[in-house]
């Protein structure tokens, strides 16, 4: 496994590190043997950047995470998230009704006390603010983080799906290790202002759903996905777009195979290729899709390789928005 740089810091995170929310929560049932199998091969293939968050099966996922995380606490670099909370305790995913984002120093306090216990952890190493709270200034949810840094609770702060004016904002009062948002190359809108943002102030980019959610891998069947899978709640999931999104992916699907490796592998190393100052999380819970996935780190492309995909990305961009309209409205444009 190839190390990249959290930032500023000398931290040396896996190029491709683990997004675990699938094991528990949104992605149809879990298998909690497979999963932490999935987290103890993690371990033997040097992926030590992990990632979690409090709203994930509502604690169930950090839970489970503590039966690998701790007794390999000095071989794992943990990332949580807080905010997302249910109204009345209904549990569902970040984008159904009844869920709200609360970023007041209150309740920053009460979260990560929450998520130490779940993860069984005297320290966090990154603590993110899973979204920037509309009612709250951004400089009063890091103020409350930082408090967190200075007690020892939690090691460096980031940020997801975030603007560049909260970005800079937020980094004024506290340094920013990381950006967490959703790019892959069906998703590129922060390629500007965010990208340029956060490189010129030393913050590392953490891609979630680099693989388009699955959709680049060429392998998902949208008819099989399982009632409680949440992708197909998400436009580009819907039967008016999967005509084209089909062509795209059986088009990408051809690339990779001149290339030599597995779509899900160029789409990751197309990724990785943005910058040295990215650290995609691809998700998954079973071994051979994290073997996949961490072989894309040793794959090398070239600027015809980029060209040809830049080329079928013109001839079928993707068709549907990445979340529903009530779920964008928690992005912070």
């Amino acid at each position: 496994m190839k190390y990249r740089n959290l930032g500023t810091t000398k931290e040396k995170l896996s190029a491709t590190g683990l997004g675990c929310m699938g094991m528990s929560f949104a992605y149809g049932p879990g298998d909690d043997t497979e999963s932490i199998a999935t987290l103890h091969k993690a371990l033997d293939l040097g992926i030590n950047f992990w990632d979690t968050a409090d709203v994930y099966a509502n604690g169930i996922n950090e839970e489970l995470i503590s039966k690998v995380l701790v007794p390999n606490r000095d071989k794992i670099f943990i990332a949580t998230k807080f905010g997302f909370r249910f109204q009345e305790n209904v549990v569902g995913p970040s984008n159904t009704s009844g869920t709200y984002f609360d970023g007041s120093p209150e309740w920053i306090k009460i979260a990560v006390e929450k998520s130490l216990k779940r993860l069984k952890i005297d320290t966090i190493d990154l603590y993110y603010a899973h979204r920037v709270d509309p009612n709250i200034p951004i400089e009063e949810t890091v103020g409350a983080m930082a408090l967190l840094v200075k007690e020892g609770k939690v090691r460096y702060l980031g940020l997801s799906e975030a603007s560049p004016a909260s970005i800079r904002k937020a980094h004024a009062v506290h340094p920013i290790a990381a950006l967490q948002s959703e790019y892959s190359l069906l998703t590129r809108d922060l390629e500007h202002e965010i990208l340029s943002t956060v490189r010129e102030l030393g913050i590392s980019l953490v891609p979630y759903s680099p693989l388009a959610r699955g959709l680049m891998t060429n392998t998902l069947d949208v008819n099989t996905l399982s009632d409680n899978d949440f992708r197909k709640t998400l436009p580009r999931y819907q039967e008016e777009n999967l005509d084209n999104n089909a062509r795209l992916v059986n088009g990408f699907a051809a690339i990779a195979q001149e290339k030599g490796c597995t779509p899900a592998q160029l789409a990751l190393a197309w990724v990785l290729a943005q910058g040295d100052d990215i650290i995609p999380i691809p998700g998954t819970k079973k071994r051979k899709y994290l073997e996949e996935n961490a072989a894309a780190a040793d794959i090398n492309l070239i600027a015809a390789d980029l060209k040809n995909i830049d080329d079928l990305l013109l001839r079928f961009p993707v068709s549907g928005e990445r979340y529903h309209e009530g779920a964008m409205k928690l992005v912070n444009n």
